[in-house]
């Protein structure tokens, strides 16, 4: 009796449904995450890799068949080669705990003013910056190749460090919650191709940094004195101090705990 009520119409269980909707959602968050990135030019790559094997086998085509087929036997180590920034995301992203954004959020909301102003100010003096902030991915393994600090967050602390021909100079800021955590880190480099050589090593780190993790990367370009803003792999230029505000309360805040925006406009209406 139980088995009949589960069928479904033409012999359909709902196991089956059940099944078929979880694949279509892991593979649909698969999909959005490599989305915009270079693993998309590889997937396609292989896709038409194993199109052709498929020529191969209805035409009988002996010859590239087995040279494919000699090729496939690689494949499981080729993705995980050529994926692995991918994989490193995702095993990241689900890792990630929902509640760390509940105990932060405040003492991130904090710090706004002090970035934005020690930023704003950089950028009139021309003085190169870069200042990563930690939203759900830790920032550890980044912190620890710098110079420990674990300060709170303030202007002056900000202008001091990036003042030119001081030790803590070159090198990103890493904060974490209301406090510096470290400074002098190095940071990963974009390996986009299709960025511009006008882009310094900063905005490069950024950008880097901003594909490896969630974080959010405030670069003050030391040439021009434009303030930009990295994350998810993608730089937003020419912030001015509002917009850069605004920014990070968008991804620091609004993204990371919703329900405190909705409590902030039910306030302010």
């Amino acid at each position: 009796m139980l088995a009949e009520a589960l069928q479904l119409p033409f012999g359909i269980a709902w196991r089956d449904v059940i099944d078929v909707l979880a694949v279509a959602v892991v593979l649909y968050n698969l999909l959005l995450l490599i989305r915009g990135t270079r693993a998309v030019q590889m997937l396609l790559g292989i896709l038409f890799v194993g199109a052709v094997y498929w020529v191969a086998r209805v035409a009988e085509l002996q010859t590239l068949k087995r040279i494919l087929e000699s090729l496939l036997i690689f494949l499981p180590f080729a993705i995980i080669v050529l994926f692995q920034h991918e994989i490193r995301r995702a095993l990241a992203s689900f890792g990630r705990n929902p509640l760390w954004g509940f105990s932060r959020s405040q003492q991130v909301e904090s710090t706004f003013n002090e970035i934005v102003l020690a930023a704003t100010t950089l950028s009139s003096r021309r003085i190169g910056a870069l200042i990563v902030i930690e939203r759900l991915d830790g920032l550890r393994t980044y912190a620890e190749n710098g110079i420990a600090l674990d300060a709170v967050v303030s202007y002056d602390l900000l202008i001091n460090i990036f003042t030119p021909d001081t030790p803590l100079h070159d090198g990103a800021v890493i904060i974490q919650g209301d406090r510096i955590a470290a400074a002098a880190s190095f940071l990963p480099l974009t390996l986009n191709p299709e960025l511009s050589k006008d882009f310094g090593t900063r905005h490069r780190a950024a950008l880097g940094i901003s594909e490896e993790t969630d974080a959010v990367a405030v670069v003050v370009s030391e040439e021009t004195g434009v303030i930009s803003l990295a994350f998810d792999g993608e730089l937003v230029r020419d912030l001015d101090p509002k917009s850069l505000r605004n920014d990070l309360y968008r991804y620091l805040i609004s993204e990371v705990r919703p329900e405190r925006t909705a409590v902030r406009g039910r306030a302010t209406a």
